[in-house]
């Protein structure tokens, strides 16, 4: 019988925290790592895990890279810095970046560890903190078509995979996504809020909306569950949005699209993001144009 695989896990955040447990769960052989110490304690405390002391030493131990973390430029430092995960892989290894990243900046990190004969797959998931926990996130794998295959196993343990293209498309795909995401909130609260003040039941907006053609994911859940009962706490950060916002308004200059909804949309999430902070919940934009509401 042979030696399960080994996977080195980077970040133990919201969203790296459930993740990693189900690849325990599902019997792999789990390296975690993370700046944060006390992040790495509270998951060995309840995950059988090894705890290497160093990338390089992460990386010398693992058939697989996964890196979860907060943006593009931290994953290119992990991978490429100096004594980087790059520096030390075993033979064979791929690296699969499961964080936001810039889709432009993927291209590229994938064409330098291309010439180092390392493969790279991007696959940043969609669903929150919830469908971590559940194992039912979305999964945007671009790649190597092949790289992409043998990493499917353990793609699956987190949820659905849907293989978007090559290399840079899983992060376009998870860019774009959010920034239909972020819209729909923005202007499904524009909507409850302009009803409320005309006098209509906030409650039964949002049953209407959802029973027509008014409905998307933000009227469907983020409302009933943490924007009318005023918990706000749906696990991802406002500022994880208004970047993922500015990684599409790049990816969309770039190609030379239209963006003059997304100009502004991004415009609007970054300014919430300046007054109530990068940790604020995403569904705080309720809260944000709630305050500018005129009397």
């Amino acid at each position: 019988m042979s030696a399960p695989i080994a996977i080195g896990f980077i970040g133990l955040g919201n969203m790296g925290h459930p993740m990693a447990h189900r690849l325990v769960e599902a019997g792999y052989r789990l390296l975690a790592f993370d700046t944060n110490v006390e992040a790495v304690r509270r998951f060995a405390a309840s995950n059988d895990c090894e705890q290497p002391a160093s990338l390089a030493a992460l990386a010398a131990g693992s058939d697989r890279v996964i890196t979860m973390l907060p943006d593009g430029g931290i994953v290119h430092e992990v991978i490429l810095g100096a004594d980087g995960v790059a520096d030390h892989l075993k033979q064979g290894a791929v690296i699969i970046d499961m964080s936001s990243s810039s889709p432009v900046g993927t291209r590229r990190l994938g064409a330098e560890l291309a010439a180092r004969g390392i493969p790279l797959v991007d696959a940043p998931v969609s669903g929150g903190v919830v469908r971590a926990v559940d194992g039912t996130l979305s999964i945007m794998a671009g790649g190597d078509a092949d790289v992409v295959q043998r990493c499917r196993d353990v793609l699956e343990v987190f949820g659905k995979v849907f293989c978007t293209g090559a290399s840079g498309s899983g992060h376009a795909m998870k860019a774009l996504n959010n920034y239909l995401s972020a819209a729909t909130l923005a202007v499904s609260t524009e909507a409850i809020l302009a009803g409320s003040r005309f006098g209509l039941d906030p409650g039964v907006m949002i049953e209407v909306l959802n029973n027509s053609t008014g409905r998307s994911n933000s009227t469907e859940h983020k409302f009933p569950a943490f924007i009318l009962p005023r918990k706000f706490n749906s696990g991802f950060a406002l500022g994880l949005m208004a970047k993922d916002l500015r990684l599409a308004l790049e990816l969309a200059h770039d190609t030379g699209a239209p963006a003059s909804l997304l100009e502004r949309c991004s415009a609007l999430w970054s300014e919430a993001e300046a007054e109530l902070g990068f940790r604020a919940d995403n569904t705080d934009i309720y809260r944000y144009l709630e305050s500018r509401v005129r009397d």
